[in-house]
């Protein structure tokens, strides 16, 4: 099928145009994998997921050192000189050697202290942190190659890719689910890493070979001052985001139930389906546009152009899902779940804001703004744990999603203040 002439003139819709169909078929597969974890392990099985799903992101960021948004970014600077990508790659592979090592010996040999404190429910789910520890290095490869292909912009043939890798993963995790109950659905998800690079690297080594001569990487790291601050941004962004979600789980275990920890898991869940939407568009283009802008003009007139485009389509499907919430909580997980309906409010709120502050705050990526990206996600992460932990005392599960939407009006003003030189100034940015 063409696409319009209007869409084909401007990358953003075309972007949105094909990844909204893969994403579409992706989101029918997550629902349709939700439904059947749903079924056989009840609120209580959902929740344990949701602790795994947060470590991997955890794990991620520790075996590659935080370096994805940055990979983006000077791949996507320097895509035509070989020279300079050497370097970066070269930076890469010390880089993940050294960090994935490390990841392995505190994972695999600290496997029953983590399995303690992750899941802290007396059973033994040690067997996931070493097959994790095991994994380690395809889940780092994964991410570089990502990084890679989000760089050089080659969106159509990562989006087809990503499909069949989704549809691999879900086909094995329900396989094992079924075989091994819950065990089966963790070594599921444990084991997906290896598959997913596998499927990446047999597609793209071609492209990677076009760019990368193999046998120059040199055991030397000339990229670390450069990709530094992406550590640390990756470290306060993804370690302490998913420990606050750990730890606000346990919390809803503890204080209300477990049943309403699942509760809130199962909508967190349903809230990374749809916002899967977003996140190939921002990774693919925002941030190697935003890395290409130098002045303050060029930055406002591309934010009002990916808001005009993208911000009414979000808030119609958001929309959309609120209305059919009933039906969309049947559908996706059954009459068990049907509890979690009042926090869809809250959630679509707070994601839609989300959505719209996060779209500016790529530039911190963009242009390594490494200080005003840690004060903004602490901040958020402060805001969010203090007004849940506060909340859930009276609302319970829904006092964390009135705790996500109050967060999220507060720090889109804040990041919007911090970046009103590049938005309503007139001079060069760097």
């Amino acid at each position: 099928m063409k696409l319009p002439a209007f869409i084909k003139d401007n990358l953003l819709l075309k972007i949105t145009s094909l990844n909204t169909g893969f994403v579409g078929v992706k989101a029918l597969l997550g629902f349709a994998s939700q439904r059947i974890i749903a079924e056989n392990l009840g609120p209580v099985g959902v929740a344990f997921i949701g602790d795994l799903r947060n470590l991997i992101p955890m794990i991620q960021s520790f075996s590659t050192l935080g370096m994805f948004n940055g990979i983006v970014k000077y791949v996507a600077e320097n895509k035509e000189n070989k020279d300079e990508l050497l370097k970066l790659f070269s930076t890469a592979f010390v880089s993940l050697l050294f960090a994935s090592f490390i990841t392995f010996c505190v994972l695999f040999f600290g496997a029953s202290y983590w399995n303690e404190l992750i899941f802290s429910t007396g059973k033994d789910f040690s067997f996931v942190f070493k097959v994790l520890a095991l994994v380690v290095p395809f889940i780092a490869m994964n991410r570089v190659v990502n990084g890679v292909i989000n760089g050089l912009s080659a969106y159509k043939k990562f989006l087809k890719i990503e499909l069949i890798s989704y549809s691999v993963g879900i086909v094995l995790l329900i396989a094992l689910l079924y075989y091994k109950n819950l065990n089966g659905a963790l070594l599921a998800i444990a084991i997906l890493p290896v598959i997913q690079f596998s499927i990446l690297f047999y597609f793209f080594s071609k492209t990677l070979r076009e760019y990368l001569d193999y046998k120059k990487i040199s055991f030397s790291i000339p990229y670390r001052n450069k990709l530094f601050g992406f550590t640390v941004m990756s470290f306060v962004a993804t370690l302490l985001s998913n420990l606050v979600e750990i730890d606000l789980r346990g919390h809803l275990k503890n204080k209300i139930s477990e049943a309403d920890a699942g509760y809130w898991t199962a909508m967190t869940n349903l809230s990374k389906q749809y916002l899967m939407f977003s996140s190939a568009v921002l990774t693919l283009y925002v941030i190697p546009k935003f890395s290409e802008i130098k002045t303050s003009i060029g930055f406002k007139k591309e934010v009002f152009n990916i808001y005009k485009t993208l911000l009414p389509l979000f808030a119609g499907g958001m929309l959309l899902i609120f209305v059919l919430k009933d039906w969309v909580v049947d559908i996706t997980h059954g009459e068990g779940f049907l509890a979690m309906k009042p926090l869809f409010k809250w959630q679509l709120l707070g994601d839609f804001i989300k959505i719209a502050s996060v779209i500016v705050a790529h530039q911190f990526f963009a242009k390594k703004m490494v200080k005003q990206f840690i004060v903004t996600e602490l901040i958020s992460l402060v805001l969010f744990y203090a007004f849940s932990t506060y909340f859930i005392k009276s609302m319970g599960a829904e006092g964390i999603v009135f705790a996500h939407f109050i967060r999220n009006a507060l720090c889109f003003p804040i990041i919007i203040f911090i970046l009103r030189k590049h938005l309503f100034g007139n001079h060069l940015i760097k």
